[in-house]
């Protein structure tokens, strides 16, 4: 597999998950834009690894749940070329339970883990329409088809990419356009990294696998679906969580 001559987006692509996509497709041969919000340090040095590595890599700040900024990063970013591969990345978690959750919670984390990726595919969908190619990749979670309590806005943004997911693939498909997803389960990055000793050993005994995925796992996926081969899949969902939820 090899993205030759390709250009990709990935949001939240400084850190983690992200960061482990980023890497991945620049070594298949993409240009990577690597989006960020907060962390310029941390963009700047994915962006440095993949340059080292004689890859081809830029930073770019914006706000995924910001319509304005969006679009006027897009803009810009297709002033090289056209983005040939989205990856929605961009995350965010602001868990509580339903009964106690301010609505600012619920809020934050729907604009920027669903409005955020919509407002994305839109801003890439009428240049990928009118070069009659494109890979959209969406980031979900095992939590967004098994759900968790806790984590109903996490959830609910979740679920509803997988809407979103399975309704664009039918639109753009006849303008060659494949839109799929990849449902990460419980990954080794800062954020399971925090979790108590005690919770990590309970995710453990609902993993067959026994074992936490890692961000080149779900990499590995994303870059599976950005290729060539994958010219044939779309609507689709790659569930990576070493057996936590079958679906």
């Amino acid at each position: 597999m090899n993205l030759d001559g390709k250009k990709a987006v990935v949001t939240g692509g400084s850190r983690g998950i992200g960061r482990a996509i980023c890497l991945r497709l620049a070594r298949m041969g993409a240009e990577v834009v690597v989006n960020y919000v907060s962390r310029p340090d941390a963009a700047d040095e994915v962006v440095a690894e993949i340059e080292k590595n004689g890859g081809k890599a830029g930073a770019c700040r914006f706000n995924v749940g910001d319509g304005a900024e969006v679009a006027a990063a897009f803009k810009d970013i297709a002033k090289s070329g056209p983005v040939d591969i989205l990856v929605n990345n961009a995350g965010i978690t602001r868990d509580g339970l339903l009964a106690m959750m301010k609505e600012d919670a619920w809020d934050q984390v729907l604009d920027t883990n669903l409005k955020g990726a919509y407002l994305c595919m839109k801003a890439v969908s009428r240049g990928m329409m009118k070069n009659r190619r494109g890979r959209i990749i969406n980031i979900t979670s095992v939590i967004g088809f098994a759900g968790n309590g806790g984590q109903t806005n996490y959830a609910a943004a979740k679920a509803g990419l997988v809407g979103l997911t399975r309704s664009a693939a039918k639109e753009l498909a006849s303008r060659g356009i494949t839109v799929n997803g990849v449902a990460p389960g419980y990954i080794d990055t800062d954020m399971t990294r925090g979790l108590p000793e005690a919770v990590t050993v309970k995710i453990l005994e609902e993993i067959p696998l026994n074992s936490l995925g890692t961000p080149d796992d779900i990499a590995a996926a994303v870059a599976y679906l950005a290729s060539d081969d994958a010219g044939y899949v779309t609507g689709q969902f790659i569930h990576v969580n070493g057996g936590m939820f079958m679906g």
